[in-house]
Protein backbone atom coordinates (compact mmCIF):
# COMPACT_ATOMS: atom_id res chain seq x y z
CA UNK A 1 0.00 0.00 0.00
CA UNK A 2 1.02 3.82 -0.91
CA UNK A 3 -0.02 7.13 1.02
CA UNK A 4 -0.65 9.67 -1.85
CA UNK A 5 -1.44 13.27 -1.36
CA UNK A 6 -4.65 13.14 -3.56
CA UNK A 7 -5.62 17.14 -3.46
CA UNK A 8 -4.69 19.99 -1.84
CA UNK A 9 -6.68 23.21 -0.68
CA UNK A 10 -5.92 26.48 1.19
CA UNK A 11 -7.44 29.59 2.52
CA UNK A 12 -5.93 33.35 3.74
CA UNK A 13 -8.40 35.44 5.23
CA UNK A 14 -9.13 38.58 2.92
CA UNK A 15 -7.31 41.60 4.53
CA UNK A 16 -3.66 41.53 3.56
CA UNK A 17 -1.98 44.29 5.69
CA UNK A 18 1.61 45.63 4.03
CA UNK A 19 4.72 46.46 5.72
CA UNK A 20 3.78 50.46 5.50
CA UNK A 21 0.23 49.99 6.73
CA UNK A 22 2.01 48.37 9.64
CA UNK A 23 4.63 51.11 10.47
CA UNK A 24 2.17 53.42 11.14
CA UNK A 25 1.08 51.83 14.19
CA UNK A 26 4.13 49.87 14.98
CA UNK A 27 7.82 50.99 15.19
CA UNK A 28 9.00 49.75 12.00
CA UNK A 29 9.59 50.12 8.20
CA UNK A 30 9.15 47.99 5.16
CA UNK A 31 13.17 48.02 4.76
CA UNK A 32 13.17 47.05 8.16
CA UNK A 33 11.34 43.64 7.71
CA UNK A 34 12.22 42.77 4.65
CA UNK A 35 15.76 42.88 5.11
CA UNK A 36 15.80 40.53 7.83
CA UNK A 37 12.89 38.81 7.40
CA UNK A 38 11.51 38.67 3.52
CA UNK A 39 8.11 39.39 4.77
CA UNK A 40 6.29 42.61 2.42
CA UNK A 41 2.90 41.95 4.01
CA UNK A 42 0.37 39.58 5.89
CA UNK A 43 -3.37 38.14 6.27
CA UNK A 44 -5.07 39.06 9.20
CA UNK A 45 -8.83 37.35 10.05
CA UNK A 46 -11.54 39.46 10.61
CA UNK A 47 -14.01 38.30 13.67
CA UNK A 48 -15.59 35.76 11.68
CA UNK A 49 -12.75 34.16 9.61
CA UNK A 50 -12.77 31.91 12.40
CA UNK A 51 -9.89 28.90 12.22
CA UNK A 52 -12.43 25.78 11.28
CA UNK A 53 -13.90 28.42 8.96
CA UNK A 54 -10.60 28.85 7.16
CA UNK A 55 -9.96 25.14 7.64
CA UNK A 56 -13.36 23.92 6.27
CA UNK A 57 -12.60 26.32 2.79
CA UNK A 58 -9.21 24.65 2.67
CA UNK A 59 -10.55 21.49 3.05
CA UNK A 60 -13.07 21.56 0.57
CA UNK A 61 -10.86 22.34 -2.28
CA UNK A 62 -9.03 19.33 -1.20
CA UNK A 63 -11.76 16.84 -1.27
CA UNK A 64 -12.85 18.57 -4.68
CA UNK A 65 -8.66 18.29 -6.26
CA UNK A 66 -8.95 14.67 -4.68
CA UNK A 67 -12.45 13.84 -6.79
CA UNK A 68 -14.18 12.73 -2.85
CA UNK A 69 -16.58 13.21 -0.72
CA UNK A 70 -16.44 14.27 2.32
CA UNK A 71 -18.59 11.11 3.67
CA UNK A 72 -15.10 9.20 2.73
CA UNK A 73 -12.68 10.87 5.00
CA UNK A 74 -12.29 8.19 7.95
CA UNK A 75 -9.92 11.19 9.91
CA UNK A 76 -8.99 14.44 10.05
CA UNK A 77 -6.35 15.47 12.09
CA UNK A 78 -6.08 19.82 12.46
CA UNK A 79 -2.42 20.58 13.16
CA UNK A 80 -2.75 23.77 15.41
CA UNK A 81 -1.66 25.67 17.86
CA UNK A 82 -4.43 28.18 18.27
CA UNK A 83 -7.61 26.09 18.09
CA UNK A 84 -9.37 28.53 19.73
CA UNK A 85 -11.62 26.50 22.21
CA UNK A 86 -10.81 23.77 24.59
CA UNK A 87 -13.13 22.01 23.31
CA UNK A 88 -14.77 21.18 20.78
CA UNK A 89 -11.48 20.78 18.73
CA UNK A 90 -10.93 22.58 15.29
CA UNK A 91 -10.66 19.16 13.57
CA UNK A 92 -14.71 18.35 14.75
CA UNK A 93 -15.55 21.95 13.87
CA UNK A 94 -14.65 21.26 10.58
CA UNK A 95 -16.34 17.42 10.36
CA UNK A 96 -19.23 20.06 10.90
CA UNK A 97 -19.27 22.14 8.63
CA UNK A 98 -18.03 19.84 5.73
CA UNK A 99 -20.43 16.82 6.39
CA UNK A 100 -17.47 14.25 7.29
CA UNK A 101 -19.79 12.49 9.27
CA UNK A 102 -17.76 9.04 9.10
CA UNK A 103 -14.64 10.66 10.24
CA UNK A 104 -12.20 10.24 13.61
CA UNK A 105 -11.24 13.91 14.37
CA UNK A 106 -9.12 15.61 16.89
CA UNK A 107 -6.47 18.28 17.28
CA UNK A 108 -2.59 17.96 16.88
CA UNK A 109 -0.37 20.84 18.85
CA UNK A 110 3.41 20.46 17.39
CA UNK A 111 3.20 25.26 16.55
CA UNK A 112 4.72 25.30 13.47
CA UNK A 113 5.38 21.99 12.46
CA UNK A 114 2.05 20.98 13.39
CA UNK A 115 1.25 19.90 9.53
CA UNK A 116 3.86 17.51 9.05
CA UNK A 117 3.42 15.71 12.87
CA UNK A 118 -0.59 15.38 11.72
CA UNK A 119 0.87 13.90 8.06
CA UNK A 120 3.47 11.29 10.43
CA UNK A 121 0.52 11.02 12.75
CA UNK A 122 -2.20 10.37 9.51
CA UNK A 123 0.42 8.04 7.43
CA UNK A 124 0.63 5.56 10.02
CA UNK A 125 -2.50 5.31 11.13
CA UNK A 126 -3.65 4.46 7.39
CA UNK A 127 -0.21 1.69 6.83
CA UNK A 128 -2.32 0.30 10.10
CA UNK A 129 -5.67 -0.32 7.80
CA UNK A 130 -7.44 2.35 9.84
CA UNK A 131 -8.79 4.13 6.84
CA UNK A 132 -8.49 5.30 3.17
CA UNK A 133 -8.76 8.95 3.09
CA UNK A 134 -7.51 10.68 5.58
CA UNK A 135 -7.55 15.05 6.05
CA UNK A 136 -4.88 16.86 7.32
CA UNK A 137 -4.92 20.62 8.07
CA UNK A 138 -2.40 22.80 9.19
CA UNK A 139 -3.25 25.98 10.84
CA UNK A 140 -3.64 29.00 13.10
CA UNK A 141 -4.85 31.92 13.86
CA UNK A 142 -1.25 33.74 15.92
CA UNK A 143 -2.23 37.22 15.08
CA UNK A 144 -4.80 36.85 18.02
CA UNK A 145 -1.57 36.01 20.41
CA UNK A 146 0.48 38.78 19.09
CA UNK A 147 1.87 41.83 21.46
CA UNK A 148 1.03 44.85 18.53
CA UNK A 149 3.39 47.00 20.18
CA UNK A 150 6.05 43.98 20.16
CA UNK A 151 7.87 44.87 17.15
CA UNK A 152 10.25 41.66 17.27
CA UNK A 153 7.25 39.30 16.94
CA UNK A 154 4.40 41.09 15.36
CA UNK A 155 6.03 41.73 11.97
CA UNK A 156 6.50 37.95 11.86
CA UNK A 157 2.94 36.54 11.33
CA UNK A 158 0.00 35.67 9.37
CA UNK A 159 -3.15 33.85 9.54
CA UNK A 160 -3.91 30.90 7.32
CA UNK A 161 -5.04 26.85 6.89
CA UNK A 162 -4.20 24.74 4.06
CA UNK A 163 -4.89 21.32 3.68
CA UNK A 164 -4.23 17.61 1.78
CA UNK A 165 -6.06 14.63 1.43
CA UNK A 166 -4.20 11.77 1.72
CA UNK A 167 -5.40 8.77 -0.18
CA UNK A 168 -3.74 5.12 0.11
CA UNK A 169 -3.47 2.78 -3.07
CA UNK A 170 -1.90 0.21 -4.30
CA UNK A 171 -1.28 1.48 -7.59
CA UNK A 172 2.14 0.23 -8.52
CA UNK A 173 3.21 3.10 -9.86
CA UNK A 174 1.91 5.70 -7.66
CA UNK A 175 3.51 7.92 -5.77
CA UNK A 176 4.04 7.53 -1.93
CA UNK A 177 5.43 8.82 1.68
CA UNK A 178 9.32 7.73 1.39
CA UNK A 179 10.25 8.59 5.17
CA UNK A 180 9.83 11.04 8.03
CA UNK A 181 12.76 12.37 10.26
CA UNK A 182 11.05 13.95 13.60
CA UNK A 183 12.33 15.24 16.81
CA UNK A 184 11.44 17.09 20.07
CA UNK A 185 13.32 18.72 22.96
CA UNK A 186 11.26 20.13 25.52
CA UNK A 187 14.09 21.44 27.30
CA UNK A 188 14.08 24.23 24.65
CA UNK A 189 10.41 25.25 24.49
CA UNK A 190 10.87 28.77 26.67
CA UNK A 191 12.23 29.84 23.47
CA UNK A 192 9.14 30.17 21.67
CA UNK A 193 6.24 29.86 23.92
CA UNK A 194 2.68 31.23 24.18
CA UNK A 195 -0.04 31.08 27.75
CA UNK A 196 -3.67 30.96 27.67
CA UNK A 197 -4.69 32.88 30.77
CA UNK A 198 -6.13 35.86 29.86
CA UNK A 199 -3.82 38.03 31.53
CA UNK A 200 -1.13 36.29 30.12
CA UNK A 201 -1.66 35.52 26.49
CA UNK A 202 1.17 36.88 24.50
CA UNK A 203 3.70 34.96 22.00
CA UNK A 204 7.23 35.24 23.02
CA UNK A 205 10.22 34.44 21.17
CA UNK A 206 14.06 34.67 21.44
CA UNK A 207 14.54 35.11 17.81
CA UNK A 208 18.63 34.72 18.06
CA UNK A 209 17.66 31.23 19.23
CA UNK A 210 15.31 30.23 16.97
CA UNK A 211 17.37 31.28 14.04
CA UNK A 212 20.56 29.11 15.59
CA UNK A 213 18.32 26.07 16.18
CA UNK A 214 16.51 25.92 12.52
CA UNK A 215 19.85 26.78 10.46
CA UNK A 216 21.40 23.87 12.17
CA UNK A 217 18.12 21.40 12.82
CA UNK A 218 17.06 21.65 9.59
CA UNK A 219 19.77 20.41 7.37
CA UNK A 220 20.20 17.45 9.47
CA UNK A 221 16.80 16.20 9.53
CA UNK A 222 16.45 16.82 5.79
CA UNK A 223 19.41 14.86 5.27
CA UNK A 224 18.47 12.03 7.60
CA UNK A 225 15.17 11.98 5.87
CA UNK A 226 17.03 11.78 2.91
CA UNK A 227 19.29 8.57 4.03
CA UNK A 228 15.91 6.61 5.23
CA UNK A 229 14.16 7.15 2.08
CA UNK A 230 17.44 5.89 0.37
CA UNK A 231 17.56 9.00 -1.52
CA UNK A 232 19.58 11.72 -3.18
CA UNK A 233 19.78 15.49 -2.48
CA UNK A 234 20.11 15.84 -6.05
CA UNK A 235 17.29 14.05 -7.00
CA UNK A 236 14.82 16.81 -4.40
CA UNK A 237 12.74 19.17 -7.10
CA UNK A 238 11.39 20.81 -4.55
CA UNK A 239 12.46 21.69 -0.91
CA UNK A 240 8.94 23.26 0.59
CA UNK A 241 10.16 24.82 4.18
CA UNK A 242 8.37 26.05 6.97
CA UNK A 243 8.07 29.84 5.99
CA UNK A 244 9.28 31.30 9.34
CA UNK A 245 12.13 33.48 7.46
CA UNK A 246 13.80 34.34 4.36
CA UNK A 247 17.28 34.39 5.64
CA UNK A 248 16.31 30.87 7.44
CA UNK A 249 15.64 28.97 3.88
CA UNK A 250 18.29 30.75 2.23
CA UNK A 251 21.05 29.23 5.26
CA UNK A 252 19.33 25.65 5.04
CA UNK A 253 19.97 25.83 1.05
CA UNK A 254 23.67 27.21 1.61
CA UNK A 255 23.95 24.36 4.07
CA UNK A 256 22.69 21.36 1.76
CA UNK A 257 24.68 22.89 -0.87
CA UNK A 258 21.82 23.31 -3.12
CA UNK A 259 20.37 26.01 -5.12
CA UNK A 260 17.61 28.51 -3.49
CA UNK A 261 15.17 28.03 -6.46
CA UNK A 262 14.72 24.85 -5.10
CA UNK A 263 13.55 26.20 -2.33
CA UNK A 264 10.15 28.04 -3.20
CA UNK A 265 8.94 30.99 -0.94
CA UNK A 266 5.66 32.66 -0.50
CA UNK A 267 6.82 34.53 2.63
CA UNK A 268 6.76 38.08 0.60
CA UNK A 269 2.77 38.11 1.00
CA UNK A 270 1.61 35.27 3.49
CA UNK A 271 4.22 36.00 6.53
CA UNK A 272 5.00 33.30 8.39
CA UNK A 273 1.47 31.23 9.09
CA UNK A 274 2.93 28.90 11.53
CA UNK A 275 1.11 25.22 10.79
CA UNK A 276 -0.64 26.62 7.65
CA UNK A 277 2.62 28.10 5.58
CA UNK A 278 3.81 24.24 4.46
CA UNK A 279 -0.07 23.03 3.31
CA UNK A 280 -0.52 27.17 2.39
CA UNK A 281 2.61 26.78 -0.20
CA UNK A 282 2.12 23.23 -0.98
CA UNK A 283 -1.42 24.34 -2.22
CA UNK A 284 -0.43 27.52 -4.25
CA UNK A 285 2.33 25.20 -6.07
CA UNK A 286 0.21 22.72 -6.91
CA UNK A 287 -2.34 25.42 -8.30
CA UNK A 288 0.18 26.89 -10.15
CA UNK A 289 1.58 23.93 -12.22
CA UNK A 290 5.03 23.40 -10.42
CA UNK A 291 4.06 20.22 -9.13
CA UNK A 292 3.68 17.08 -11.13
CA UNK A 293 3.60 13.49 -10.45
CA UNK A 294 6.53 11.54 -9.86
CA UNK A 295 8.40 14.65 -8.41
CA UNK A 296 10.64 14.00 -5.49
CA UNK A 297 9.75 16.59 -2.78
CA UNK A 298 11.04 17.35 0.72
CA UNK A 299 8.64 19.13 3.04
CA UNK A 300 10.35 20.13 6.40
CA UNK A 301 9.00 22.61 9.60
CA UNK A 302 9.90 23.85 12.98
CA UNK A 303 8.68 25.30 15.67
CA UNK A 304 7.80 25.58 19.51
CA UNK A 305 7.88 23.05 21.32
CA UNK A 306 10.59 22.77 20.54
CA UNK A 307 9.84 20.76 17.39
CA UNK A 308 10.64 19.62 14.09
CA UNK A 309 10.18 17.46 11.00
CA UNK A 310 10.90 16.37 7.15
CA UNK A 311 9.03 14.25 5.13
CA UNK A 312 10.21 12.71 1.70
CA UNK A 313 7.84 12.13 -0.52
CA UNK A 314 6.73 10.97 -4.13
CA UNK A 315 4.40 13.31 -4.98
Amino acid sequence: MKIIIAGTGSALPVRSVTNDELAKTVDTSDEWIRSRTGIGARHIAGPEEELDVLGAAAAEQALARAGISAEELGLIIYGTATAGYVTPSAACRVQARIGAVNAVCFDLNAACSGFLYSMYTAESMMRMGRCRYALIIGGDMVTRYLNWEDRSTCVLFGDAAGAAVLAATDVEDAGDILSFSMGSNGSKGAVLSCRTLPEDHYLTMNGQEVFRFAVRTVPACIRDALEKAGAEKEEVKYFILHQANARIIEAAAKRLEMPLDRFPMNLPDTANTSAGTIPVLLDQMNRDGRLQRGDLLVLSGFGGGLTWGAAVLRY
